[in-house]
């Protein structure tokens, strides 16, 4: 099985052809192609090749398939005793992305 190891927003993820992955919010439109240049492995059949930390010459090629936010976490502060207490909310944005290729 042929694999990539990609690094996006300082997460890694492996990806093969035809998976659908969620990254950080990536700057691109619904349906745009996008080159991802931070390989830091491929493995074609038996071959790993590993980077240093980046493999040179190596891209990984994706669609942009839709834009999203994941669920809410609230985060809930309190001082006892005091009367203070503040509740606030975060929704990460993400990008889902479709992997259409590996060159080497």
């Amino acid at each position: 099985m042929d694999y990539a190891i990609i690094r996006s927003g300082g997460l890694q993820y492996r990806v093969s052809r035809g998976d659908t992955v969620r990254v950080p919010r990536v700057g691109a439109d619904v349906g745009e192609k996008l080159e991802i240049d931070e390989v830091l492995a491929v493995r074609k059949g038996d071959d790993l090749n590993v980077g240093t930390p980046l493999l040179e010459g190596v891209s990984v090629s994706a669609e942009v398939v839709k834009h999203g936010q994941g669920k809410k976490v609230i985060v809930f502060k309190k001082k006892r005793r005091k009367g203070y207490q503040v509740k606030k909310g975060h929704r990460q944005g993400y990008t889902e992305l479709r992997i259409t290729g590996i060159s080497a």
